[in-house]
């Protein structure tokens, strides 16, 4: 029987340098702000380069709701951009899709005023206390108080906007244990959350609850909402089809399969690497190999019952 803590001791020891290396340089590019809005509708817009994609939906009575808020460091310029671009500067609700900084960043920002700070229950604790996850060294305080998701979810439900609904859902652990997708059904668009990027691969957060099989099981939940006139918003990268989203649930559930193949034989993590799980898909979302190894390590508390 693999030991748990033997395993990720080795793991972390084997190829910790290169994850923190790659993630540095993530989080490095990620602070390059270079905001840009995209018009969906008349009442509908994505606004890029702040560290993530922002949905903004304004209501008949001028309300705005916000879905993620880039990075702490770009939030007035990205509130700014948000006032301007719907016209109205009623920003009367902001949803954390997960607890990720490139997502809370305008948390500080609206805190103050008279803004509904929208989550689940799992992102409200992990924004509420200190985080230091072993491959970065980087440390994630917590937010001030009055920065705190006010108001929290646990599995599905719907709030109102002006005279639309906006529907939401709980995906359990996907790429950390507090994934939500956000649905507007009157402009059949859909945010994903931070589960899936177009144009990167995702991080695998399972130092705070994510899993590559919950990522797989996460997708399946976003088909089964959207059709083929969806249009998918990811955490980063351009907007997605249905059709998109299918070849890229096969795509992970093939490399789902591979990595736990390899996990179930005992392989270690420079073993796993070496078998290039990914390597046909790198040509599209670039170097596999931080992906591949967190996704390794988010297996052992799946699959190794006597740590």
């Amino acid at each position: 029987m693999i030991n748990r803590r033997n395993l990720l001791q080795f793991s972390m020891s084997a190829s910790a340098t290169l994850v923190l290396s790659q993630g540095l340089n993530q989080k490095l590019l990620a602070q390059n702000t270079n905001l840009a809005v995209q018009s969906i509708n008349s009442t509908t817009a994505l606004i890029t380069g702040s560290g993530c994609n922002v949905l903004v939906k304004k209501a008949a009575n001028s309300e705005l709701l916000v879905v993620d808020g880039g990075l702490q460091a770009n939030a007035a310029a990205l509130r700014s951009t948000i006032e301007r671009t719907l016209d109205s500067r009623r920003i009367s609700t902001l949803i954390n899709t997960h607890w990720h900084r490139e997502q809370t960043g305008l948390n500080e920002e609206l805190g103050n005023r008279d803004t509904k700070i929208f989550a689940h229950e799992n992102t409200r604790q992990w924004l509420g206390t200190s985080i230091e996850r072993p491959w970065e060294d980087v440390i994630f305080e917590p937010l001030p108080a009055q920065a705190l998701p006010t108001e929290i979810f646990y599995h599905y439900g719907n709030m109102p906007h002006g005279n639309d609904v906006v529907e939401y859902g709980y995906m359990r652990q996907a790429h950390t244990d507090g994934d939500m997708y956000i649905f507007l059904p009157a402009d059949n668009v859909l945010h994903t959350g931070g589960i899936i990027s177009s144009d990167a691969w995702p991080l695998m957060d399972w130092w705070t609850g994510g899993w590559i099989g919950g990522l797989v099981d996460g997708i399946e939940t976003l088909l089964s909402i959207a059709n083929d006139s969806t249009i998918i918003v990811p955490a980063t990268g351009p907007v997605m089809t249905r059709a998109q989203l299918v070849v890229m649930r096969d795509m992970y559930a093939q490399i789902f399969a591979s990595v736990r193949e390899l996990f179930m034989q005992a392989s270690n993590v420079p073993e796993t690497l070496a078998a290039k799980p990914a390597g046909t898909f790198e040509g599209q979302l670039g170097a596999s190999d931080m992906f591949i190894e967190l996704s390794h390590w988010s297996l052992i508390p799946h699959y190794t019952p006597d740590a």
